[in-house]
């Protein structure tokens, strides 16, 4: 495993020097944004990605090919990185879909069933992988990437909606039963942000989700990183079961 970067000075008072970390959704977006923000402020990170075609590889101290819809690839995956890493300080549960954008009454079984699947079940999946491993150390930091659509609901993006909201479910009871760890679990929550996935989505939609931000602009992957990287280091300990938003304003609770 190679030597983990050291941090900016500017940044050494975060505390995440020598950690490690598993990020998934880490090719592209938001999630390389924090596999290099993470990298920078000194963290060994494993980046999981159906597709890891990172051309740029330099944020990773490994990369894996892993479906986080898939018990089996997850519970592999996990064993591998862990044997790669030493240990794993830091999950970031990133990975995610869209889905369609369309009315509810035209989804398909399957298209809903694919938004679950990766939203939900692939964050469910990989918490429970780490759980028992963060436990017996004493120590650990989850993070889940949710989204303002799972406090507020976005039209045309029920699926999508749904599934945050089970993200933020999920982190307040798992955030819990962890109390007694030393292990925190909280969820970010930004608002649009500005990512290729943007690419996949009708003009309009995108100016209305714009419109519903009082500070008139998409969020950065980099804003969304450095929130992530604060609520992953051990300088935020006594926060967990919290929604930290990235919304521009946006958010009312």
């Amino acid at each position: 495993m190679p030597e983990p970067m050291p941090p900016r000075a500017a940044d050494a008072g975060f505390g995440l020097a020598g950690g490690t970390a598993i990020v998934t959704g880490a090719a592209r977006g938001i999630g390389l944004a924090i596999a290099r923000r993470l990298q920078e402020l000194g963290v060994a990170v494993s980046g999981w990605d159906l597709r890891p075609d990172v051309q740029d590889r330099a944020p990773f101290a490994e990369c894996r090919q892993v479906d986080v819809a898939d018990e089996r690839a997850v519970a592999t995956a996990f064993a591998s990185t862990r044997n790669a890493l030493g240990r794993v300080d830091i999950l970031v549960n990133n990975a995610g879909v869209n889905g369609p954008t369309k009315p509810l009454a035209d989804y398909t079984l399957p298209e809903w069933e694919h938004v679950l699947a990766v939203d939900l079940t692939g964050v469910f999946l990989a918490c429970r992988a780490v759980i028992p491993h963060m436990r017996q150390r004493g120590y650990g930091r989850i993070i889940n990437v949710a989204s303002i659509a799972g406090k507020e609901g976005n039209p045309g993006a029920s699926p999508y909606g749904a599934a945050k909201a089970g993200v933020l479910g999920l982190t307040k009871g798992l955030a819990r039963e962890l109390c007694d760890a030393g292990v925190t679990v909280n969820c970010v929550t930004p608002a649009l942000t500005e990512t290729a996935i943007l690419d996949g989505l009708d003009g309009d939609y995108i100016l209305d989700r714009r419109s519903r931000i009082p500070m008139g602009r998409l969020c950065t992957v980099e804003e969304v990183a450095d929130m992530v990287a604060w609520v992953a280091s051990p300088r935020c300990s006594f926060t967990t079961g919290a929604c930290f938003d990235v919304s521009g304003g946006r958010a009312t609770y």
